[in-house]
């Protein structure tokens, strides 16, 4: 069981637009060197987010002229400090405070699966701050933002140690392991 810091972020380390949008991901059409999802989300038993994540997925899927069902089969922690409406049929938890006694909940619920953290480097961040990260995963796409959500708000140390790279045509994945904080 591990914990994943997994998601898309742009050349340049921003992970959502100016306006929280991942729209700028959806100009690559998942060609045949894209992302595994597939395999990746079939050993996830627990996904933590932050309220933007989360209140983009539910905009995102909700309001459109035809809606679409939340996506994901394992409960989701919300973390957030605000009400926000449920997604129908989710199975959504939110949550706020210290993620300590959360991540235990999740790790419990996840029975031996990965935890993904999926959207928010200061959450993933918060992970790490407890030694709980045990994994990034980065999707870098081949553009540029010129501002907006960075993929990580802040240093972490030690430096994670680099476990593969591969070529997802027009991604590069990297994995890196990720030491202990203050190891």
């Amino acid at each position: 069981m591990k914990t994943i810091y997994y998601g898309a972020t742009s050349l340049n380390g921003f992970i959502a637009d100016q306006n929280n949008s991942l729209e700028w991901l959806f100009q690559f059409d998942g060609g045949s060197g894209a992302p595994d999802f597939e395999s990746f989300i079939r050993d996830i038993g627990a996904i933590a987010m932050g309220s933007t994540t989360y209140m983009w997925l539910y905009d995102h899927l909700l309001k459109k002229d035809k809606p679409e069902p939340w996506p994901y089969q394992m409960p989701s922690w919300v973390f957030t400090t605000r009400n926000l409406p449920l997604f129908p049929g989710a199975d959504v938890r939110f949550v706020k405070g210290d993620v300590k006694p959360v991540y235990y909940e999740m790790k419990e619920i996840a029975a031996g699966k990965n935890i993904w953290i999926m959207g928010g480097g200061e959450l993933a961040a918060k992970f790490y701050d407890q030694g709980f990260l045990n994994e990034v995963v980065l999707n870098i796409a081949p553009v540029t933002l010129s501002s907006g959500a960075p993929l990580f708000p802040r240093t972490m140390n030690p430096p994670m140690k680099l476990k593969a790279v591969l070529d997802r045509n027009p991604f590069v994945e990297l994995h890196y392991e990720v030491p202990a904080p203050g190891l």
